[in-house]
């Protein structure tokens, strides 16, 4: 078998395995001190389920008009409460973790709300309790702590004052037993037979996948966060974060499963999960290992001498410090360079940079008003040579068009005639004789002017 085949079994295995996602979902948010007996975590438990019936029918009937909630609290003294929290122990057990959870309230709020095209259904459990017996060994030296406790999971009903909180179907056969008929015996069931209160996919994400950040001088800001005292102030805190969708990780969506139903009309019955989310702290620097299958973090209470990372692992901060000073060198560089460009442009020779006037040839477009002649006149090119050569397709396929537009009148040549009569000028552009305006004619016997005075001038000189 060639490299590039296995290479390429081997990437196609990733993505398979990074793209494939339980069907559960929680968000987890422990805090763990080394240092005590016993820290708190909390656990955030949700779903949402749509009946759909767009057309219609006799499910919509049921439904019509129908909204409730149920919301309630409960401690570690009410029956279902402890059975929880045993159900809760034996799975970190089996699991093989030795942590325990001591102390545990449960907080749960259902709300269903019909509308005309379809009905939501909103589960929400949250569980905050205290952990304990998570350390493992202690010496001066290291701390090592138990973190396979993860995937808290409780399969079965559990019931808390006469609310079933693990099990959808059995909130919908309580409290709508109408609508409940409808899903018997289908493909709901299985859909809404999955236990609400199951994080293993937290679990079965190994820590080595989360991002990890510490930050050396954390507890002076979050020491209250933990219920310590500023005494510990100088210890880092570590943490680990999962949640970000990539290969590494795992897709990280919502988790949605479907049912239909062909009564009277069809129906349709979609489960939708938000994705996992998990966020575990601990104070001081948390070294990740394995002991007997079993996660776990040494714990010590700062971070070995010249230990520097990203949340990407094992990527040293003097790299990051050197790409900074690299842009910023090449900032000044560029800078440097554009002053001297500036300044050379500055300094040099301001020549002429439009058209040689060698080129050019100037015509008069005067004429005279009055008693008076004015220097007016225009410039224009002695030739088009040079642009006939670099005149571009686009002009040339256009050269009706550019024709009407210019006007170049060529320049007005004066013969000795005309210079022999001092009506030439008037004459030209068909105006009042100027020698008949001024009572007296400057002209010759060579003039052709049609004003009497010069006519008679002419005949004197004749």
């Amino acid at each position: 078998m060639s490299r590039s085949l296995i290479f390429t079994i081997l990437i196609a295995g990733l993505i398979v395995v990074g793209t494939s996602t339980p069907a559960w979902a929680a968000q987890l948010d422990a805090r763990v001190n080394p240092n005590t007996d016993e820290s708190n975590f909390k656990m955030n438990y949700q779903k949402t389920v749509f009946i759909e019936y767009p057309n219609g029918g006799n499910l919509f009937d049921e439904l019509r008009g129908h909204q409730w909630t149920i919301e309630g609290t409960a401690g570690s003294t009410d029956p279902g409460v402890q059975d929880l929290m045993t159900k809760l122990n034996q799975k970190i057990a089996a699991d093989g973790s030795q942590a325990r959870i001591s102390d545990l309230n449960v907080d749960y709020e259902f709300h269903l709300k019909a509308r005309n095209i379809n009905t939501s259904v909103d589960y929400k459990v949250i569980l905050e309790g205290t952990l304990t017996d998570y350390v493992i060994t202690k010496d001066s030296q290291r701390t090592l702590v138990d973190l396979g406790w993860r995937g808290m999971s409780a399969d079965g009903e559990i019931v808390i004052d006469g609310v079933e909180i693990n099990i959808p179907m059995s909130l919908i056969k309580s409290e709508e037993p109408a609508a409940y008929t409808y899903f018997v015996g289908t493909e709901v069931e299985d859909v809404l037979n999955r236990p609400l209160i199951n994080a293993n996919f937290i679990l079965e994400q190994p820590l080595t996948n989360w991002h990890f950040l510490f930050d050396p001088t954390g507890i002076n800001a979050d020491a209250s966060t933990f219920g310590l005292s500023d005494e510990i102030a100088g210890f880092v805190v570590s943490s680990w974060t999962m949640g970000e969708s990539s290969i590494r990780e795992g897709r990280q969506v919502e988790r949605v499963f479907e049912a239909n139903i062909m009564a009277d009309q069809p129906y349709v019955v979609r489960s939708i999960q938000s994705a996992d989310a998990a966020t575990l702290a601990a104070i001081g620097f948390g070294a990740l290992d394995t002991l007997d299958g079993i996660e776990i973090a040494g714990v010590t209470p700062t971070p070995p001498e010249g230990y520097a990372t990203t949340s990407t692992g094992e990527f040293p901060v003097m790299i990051v410090y050197g790409m900074a000073g690299m842009a910023a060198i090449g900032g000044i560089g560029f800078f440097i360079f554009s002053s001297r460009a500036l300044k050379k442009s500055q300094a040099g020779p301001q020549g002429q940079t439009g058209i040689d006037p060698e080129h050019l040839v100037g015509y008069q477009t005067s004429a005279s008003s009055g008693g008076y002649q004015t220097n007016r006149g225009e410039a224009q090119l002695k030739d088009d040579s040079g642009y006939q050569k670099t005149r571009s397709m686009y002009e040339e396929s256009s050269q009706t068009s550019t024709e009407t537009q210019q006007q170049t009148p060529p320049p007005q040549t004066t013969t000795n005639e005309e210079a022999a009569c001092g009506c030439a000028a008037s004459a030209e552009i068909g105006t009042e004789c100027d020698c008949e305006m001024h009572g007296s004619c400057l002209c010759d016997a060579t003039c052709k002017c049609n004003a009497s005075i010069c006519k008679d001038q002419v005949q004197s000189m004749s």
